[in-house]
């Protein structure tokens, strides 16, 4: 190989790695506008329904879905200022979530109210095999 070829083929190949760079980059962005993103909106505080938030993990896990593997979960806690729900609501609906898990009452009403179609569920682990977005999700505690 001629020193010249060499500097050429040395050039060109430098002026392909910011292509490659590129082409990575997009695909990475590819790659986590395909994940699902759950919207979780409740009226109560993450403290409040730790046991409901670990049973709706529990539940699409058993459906195969896993938070950060295959599907991602933001979470909206107006906890208990009732009047922040319907900005809450009204963000997940503008962020284009894959559905809307409302937990209790306030929560359904006004999920209700800023989504089409609406489908309501009783049991978490029914979240991850409705095929019907978005949806509500009433909640009960562990004693009743």
């Amino acid at each position: 190989m001629r020193r010249r070829d060499f500097i050429t083929l040395v050039s060109g190949s430098r002026a392909a790695w910011p292509l490659a760079a590129r082409a990575a980059a997009g695909a990475a962005r590819a790659q986590q506008q395909v994940m699902p993103v759950i919207g979780f909106l409740s009226s109560s505080t993450p403290a409040g329904l730790a046991y409901l938030t670990a049973a709706f993990r529990q539940g699409l896990s058993e459906a195969s879905y896993v938070e950060g593997r295959n599907v991602a979960i933001e979470y909206r806690w107006a906890e208990s200022r009732y009047d922040r729900l319907h900005a809450l609501a009204a963000y997940l609906v503008r962020r284009q979530v894959a559905m809307i898990a409302a937990l209790g009452p306030p929560s359904t009403l006004v999920a209700r109210a800023v989504t089409r179609p609406f489908r309501s569920f009783a049991r978490p682990a029914a979240v991850a095999t409705s095929g019907s977005m978005p949806f509500g999700m009433a909640g009960r505690s562990p004693s009743s």
